[in-house]
C-alpha cells in the first residue's frame, strides 16, 4: 500500500509485541519492516505475532545495525528502561520519527539529554504514556477541563494491581535497571497528574517499601530492591494537591485503576476496567444526593490487542497523525523528562524519609 510508514520495533519483548498487535489494526497506514533485539527468542515470538506480515521483515541484533541499514520511517523503542539512552543515540542520528516507551530514561540526567536531543530533532519524538489514552481516563480528563468539578483542589489516583511481570533476564527486579518503581511504573501517574492539574510540581513526599513481592528471590545472590507499595503526595505550584496510592500485591482488586478529582463544585471519579465515570455535585447537608453516572465503552478490537485498556491503539492513532502532519505531538520528550523527575524525587523521598523539593533536582 502506498504512503505507509515503515516501522522498526526496537525491543521485541512483551511490550514490543503489544505494539505489533496494535499496528496490525493500522495496516493501511503502517507496516513493520524491521525488528531489533539481541534476544533471539524474543525476535522469534515477535515474528510469530506478525504472522504472514513477517515475510520480508529484517531482524537485527543491535539498534546500530538497524539504523545503519536504513529503510525505516519510524523507530518504536520498547527495549528495557536502562537501554533507552544508548538506543536513542543512533535513532536521533538517523533522523527518523521516534516513539519511545516510558520511562523516557532511568535517570534525570539521561532524560534531560533525551529531551534536549528531541528538541533539536527534525522528526516527531513522542514519549509513550499509554494511560493518557485509556478512553475512560481520556473522557475523565475532558470532563475536568470542561469544568465538571469547578476549581480543582484535590486529585487522587489508585492503582492496585499485580506484581511486576517476569522479563528477559529479570532486569526489572532492580532499581538500577528500571529507575525504581516510582519511575518505572509511576511515571504514568505523575504524567497524568501534570496533565490534569495543569501545573508543575514543587514538592514530593513518598512513603514506600518492598513488603510482599520478590522477598525470596535472589539473582547472583542479590535480592531485588524495587518498591511494591507506596503512598505519594505531590504539591503543585497552583495549590492543587495530588496523591498516588500504589499496591502491587492487590491483583484480586475489582478495579485496577481509580482516579478521583474533587473541586469546589463537584467530585468526579473514574474506574478502570469498569469504564464508569461518576459525577457527584455538592449538595446542602441533608439534601438528596444526585450522582450522575455514565459508561465509556472501548472498541473490542483495541481491547483485545493489548493489556492497557485499549490505550496502545489510541496512542498509536494519535502518533500516526502526528507523524503524517495531521495532528500535534501530544506527549513530548519534556513531558517524559518531567514524569521521570517526579518519580526520581519520590524514590529519593522514600529512601531518605523526607519531603523532596523539585528544586533539588533542578526543576
Amino acid at each position: 500500500m502506498p504512503n505507509r510508514l515503515r516501522f522498526a520495533i526496537i525491543g521485541a519483548g512483551m511490550m514490543g509485541r503489544e505494539h505489533l498487535r496494535n499496528l496490525k489494526l493500522f495496516a493501511d497506514a503502517a507496516e513493520v519492516v524491521a525488528l531489533a533485539d539481541p534476544h533471539g527468542p524474543s525476535i522469534e515470538r515477535s515474528l510469530k505475532t506478525l504472522g504472514p506480515a513477517a515475510d520480508g521483515v529484517r531482524a537485527f541484533d543491535t539498534v546500530e545495525a538497524l539504523a545503519a541499514a536504513g529503510g525505516i520511517d519510524v523507530a518504536l523503542v520498547s527495549s528495557p528502561n536502562f537501554t533507552h539512552r544508548a538506543v536513542l543515540e543512533p535513532l536521533f542520528d538517523a533522523g527518523v520519527h521516534i516513539l519511545c516507551e516510558k520511562p523516557l530514561c532511568t535517570t534525570v540526567d539521561d532524560a534531560r539529554w533525551a529531551a534536549a536531543r528531541a528538541a533539536a530533532h527534525p522528526a516527531v519524538f513522542w514519549t509513550g504514556m499509554e494511560y493518557r489514552f485509556m478512553p475512560p481516563a481520556a473522557a475523565f480528563i475532558d470532563d475536568i477541563r470542561a469544568g465538571a468539578v469547578g476549581r480543582l483542589a484535590m486529585l487522587s489516583i489508585r492503582e492496585h494491581r499485580f506484581p511486576f511481570l517476569v522479563k528477559v533476564g529479570d532486569w526489572n527486579r532492580f532499581a538500577r535497571n528500571t529507575g525504581g518503581t516510582m519511575v518505572e511504573k509511576c511515571c504514568h501517574f505523575f504524567d497524568l497528574m501534570r496533565l490534569i492539574v495543569g501545573a508543575e510540581p514543587v514538592r514530593v513526599y513518598c512513603s514506600g517499601a518492598m513488603d510482599v513481592n520478590h522477598l525470596d528471590e535472589r539473582y547472583g545472590g542479590e535480592r531485588p530492591d524495587i518498591l511494591d507499595n507506596s503512598y505519594t503526595v505531590v504539591d503543585f505550584a497552583n495549590g492543587v494537591r495530588a496523591m498516588l496510592d500504589l499496591c502491587m500485591f492487590a491483583e484480586g482488586s475489582e478495579q485496577q485503576e481509580e482516579i478521583v478529582a474533587v473541586g469546589d463544585a463537584a467530585k468526579l471519579e473514574v474506574t478502570i476496567p469498569a469504564g464508569d465515570i461518576v459525577r457527584s455535585p455538592r449538595v446542602p447537608l441533608g439534601a438528596l444526593k444526585s450522582p450522575e453516572r455514565r459508561h465509556v465503552a472501548v472498541d473490542e478490537a483495541a481491547l483485545a490487542a493489548g493489556t492497557h485498556h485499549g490505550a496502545t491503539y489510541f496512542q498509536l492513532a494519535a502518533f500516526l497523525d502526528a507523524a503524517a502532519g495531521r495532528g500535534p505531538v501530544q506527549v513530548t520528550a519534556d513531558d517524559g523528562l518531567r514524569a521521570v523527575a517526579i518519580g526520581a524525587a519520590a524514590e529519593l523521598s522514600a529512601r531518605e524519609q523526607r519531603a523532596v523539593e523539585m528544586a533539588e533536582l533542578g526543576f
